[in-house]
């Protein structure tokens, strides 16, 4: 067993890690909290919930892998938003070409964020916090007071509801109600089995991690390293696009406060998914699990009782605290392997 455990990869080891925490997490919960967490839909409703995040925190995952961050993903949230907002119900516009401004907002920070990055070799900490300050300025200048979408074709969207068979289970009054899904959760996998096939079989993905790994080393082997940073920023705020509109969909509104905060979560689930800060190591999978870990925690918490909101971030933080130190363990296992 000890043997197994040596010979997996760093980014093997932080996914097992990852997942085996997630059901230890959702399996505590259904034997002491009640039958609440045992039911499919509180698990669906977990997917609904965060499928915003999920494909938010896939980008971050992507750039991360690269040796990057970026932190403009919550104002871009904010910002698909609000724009498709306006446009839809003061601009009688249709929901092909909302998404449309969804994704071109999304990749025109791409363009420029990743040129900022990887052309003029800015950091990227900061050109992504000029982004945040400007999406969040963009937002409020689009519109300033916050406001519900009443569009009939967006509205129906919206209330699009993707039934799971067999997998309902009895409300109070003793009536069968089927589970279901939201079309968001719907892209967001698609968006985590397609990244995942990018990075597991492709040569880009590769590169990602070779570049994040060791920039030199990549170098040698003949790899466009500014080429690699440029796409990761592009795909990470590609995913920025999309999963603003993910909000869009589950929130039905635009408002300049919405998604605050989401950067920081979506960094936050990456990490505990097995991204490391220091780039080279991470897996979309794990991502998938460290956003379904922050949501089951913070149930989990709020399901005892402790509903204020320091609890939950107490919680979060230890639970970050926790995988920070499992992937320094990672790291001095691979320093001490390579000696």
């Amino acid at each position: 067993m000890l043997n197994k455990i040596r010979k997996m990869t760093d980014t093997g080891l932080l996914l097992t890690i990852t997942i085996v925490v997630f059901f230890l997490m959702y399996a505590s919960a259904v034997i002491f909290l009640g039958s609440g967490f045992g039911k499919p839909q509180a698990f669906f409703n977990i997917l609904n919930d965060n499928a915003a995040l999920i494909v938010l925190s896939c980008g971050l995952t992507i750039v991360m892998i690269g040796g990057g961050i970026d932190i403009s993903v919550g104002g871009v949230t904010a910002l698909v938003c609000m724009c498709c907002a306006v446009y839809l119900e003061y601009h009688g516009g249709n929901v092909a070409v909302s998404i449309l401004i969804a994704l071109g907002i999304g990749l025109a920070y791409g363009l420029v964020q990743g040129f900022l990055v990887a052309m003029l070799d800015i950091q990227p900490f900061i050109v992504s916090l000029a982004g945040m300050f400007f999406a969040r300025g963009m937002t409020t200048i689009v519109n300033t007071d916050p406001f519900n979408v009443t569009h009939s074709a967006f509205k129906a969207l919206k209330e699009t509801r993707i039934i799971i068979p067999f997998m309902g289970s009895l409300n109070r009054k003793g009536n069968y109600v089927d589970a279901y899904i939201e079309i968001g959760v719907v892209v967001a996998l698609l968006c985590v089995l397609v990244l995942f096939c990018i990075l597991r079989w492709t040569s880009l993905g590769r590169a990602f991690y070779a570049v994040g790994g060791n920039k030199q080393s990549a170098l040698m082997l003949g790899i466009n390293v500014r080429k690699v940073k440029y796409l990761s920023h592009i795909f990470c705020s590609v995913l920025a696009g999309i999963g603003g509109y993910v909000y869009f969909m589950h929130s039905g509104s635009g408002s300049p406060t919405h998604a605050e905060g989401a950067e920081m979560q979506a960094i936050a689930a990456s990490i505990i998914g097995g991204t490391m800060l220091t780039g080279g190591v991470g897996n979309i999978i794990g991502t998938l699990f460290g956003v379904l870990s922050l949501s089951t925690i913070r149930n989990i918490v709020s399901s005892a009782g402790f509903d204020e909101a320091w609890w939950k971030n107490n919680t979060v933080a230890g639970m970050l605290c926790l995988f920070l130190v499992i992937q320094s363990i990672v790291v001095s296992r691979k320093k001490s392997a390579a000696k």
